[in-house]
């Protein structure tokens, strides 16, 4: 009998190089472990058969750097998932050749996710990323000659002695290459990490600016006519009626409160209202299911109903669309929401379902901070 679960995460740790910002569950190097990886996760795919779906809608390979996995080791993986509407894989601009963009897609994977973080090289330096700008476009190309038509690029800004015009050079370069799908990220370095020793000064100034900078991305994407769709997240447009959806389907899962399976060290789960998360322990997770039928090593966390309801109303409010308030009146603060909506920031409205609530472009722009005091 099988599970429910239509959205599946593989976690893929493997790096060339651990960059400064990054607090991702990564392993560098030990490209002599990525077989033995691939055996783990494939046999912890078997363990959670009886949670997935017959058939499935998401399945996406994170990291790390999931291009870094030798590329016969990679084939293997993806040949053995099962199949899925979507097929999305990250990728690092210096690891993307034509052969790599063949296999991909020989293997089923239709969207792609390029890190490209910058296209100035003295802002590359100090994320100390290896792909230069040439790189990004070198493996664009070749992605797009492997008939991919499902491209999105990631940027990072407020990175230390970026300025406004930096900003404006990088959003200009990654319009030109014409991508399906963007995600801009503010700067996000963890406390006590060696790159908030080495930059902390200048990611406080950053921090009084981020509020600018990310205005200034969706200006310049929305005039661009790219549909902003979650707070970090730009898509070119769906319609007319029968056009391709752009929107990044396996994160769209996570904000509308689906049920997903994780698979690999740090990956999570969210199912049946019980969150695991496998412990980041590379040599635990092989051995573990090194041995057959034995889970890896997890937290295990129960998800009672009013933090359902909560993380319902976060994640759902990052989107442009309307959060249905069914079943969520216990996890808003009325008050508030009349509050919000006479100041412009909110909008409720009623529908043949029920009554919905949408952040408006200025709630959008505050965010969390809306969010925040919605929560009852």
């Amino acid at each position: 009998m099988s599970g429910h679960v239509r959205h599946l995460y593989v976690h893929l740790p493997f790096c060339a190089h651990r960059c400064g910002y990054c607090d991702f569950v990564t392993v560098v190097g030990r490209e002599g472990e990525h077989d033995r990886y691939v055996d783990a996760v494939l046999q912890e795919l078997e363990l959670e058969r009886g949670s997935l779906a017959d058939s499935l809608e998401t399945i996406f390979l994170g990291g790390g750097t999931p291009t870094f996995l030798n590329a016969a080791a990679l084939e293997r993986l993806l040949r053995a998932l099962p199949s899925a509407a979507e097929v999305a894989v990250e990728a690092n601009p210096e690891t993307v050749n034509s052969e790599l963009a063949a296999l991909l897609r020989d293997c089923g994977v239709n969207r792609i996710s390029l890190g490209a973080q910058s296209f100035g090289p003295q802002l590359l330096a100090v994320l100390e990323r290896s792909a230069q700008p040439d790189d990004v476009r070198r493996a664009y190309y070749a992605l797009r000659d492997a008939r991919f038509d499902n491209i999105s690029l990631d940027l990072i800004y407020g990175i230390p002695g970026e300025s406004s015009a930096d900003l404006d050079r990088d959003l200009d370069e990654a319009l030109a290459l014409e991508p399906d799908h963007l995600s801009c990220y503010e700067l996000e370095a963890k406390p006590g990490t060696r790159f908030t020793h080495t930059f902390g000064d200048e990611l406080a100034r950053q921090a009084d600016a981020m509020e600018g900078y990310f205005e200034r991305v969706v200006e310049r994407l929305t005039e661009a006519g790219y549909r902003w769709y979650e707070t970090a997240n730009f898509c070119r447009p769906g319609a007319p009626a029968g056009a391709a959806d752009f929107r990044a389907s396996h994160n769209l899962a996570y904000w509308l409160g689906r049920d997903y399976v994780g698979l690999g060290i740090g990956a999570v789960s969210t199912v049946a209202g019980e969150r695991r998360r496998n412990l980041p322990s590379l040599a635990r997770y092989v051995t573990a299911l090194g041995g057959g039928a034995v889970p890896p090593p997890r937290e295990l966390e129960h998800i009672d109903s009013t933090t359902s309801r909560q993380e319902r109303v976060l994640l759902g409010l990052r989107l442009d669309e309307p959060l249905p308030l069914a079943g969520l009146e216990t996890a808003l603060d009325a008050t508030a929401l009349e509050r919000l909506e006479a100041l412009g920031l909110a909008t409720v409205a009623g529908t043949a379902a029920g009554p919905s609530v949408t952040l408006t472009p200025r709630g959008r722009f505050l965010g969390d901070g809306v969010t925040a005091e919605l929560l009852a």
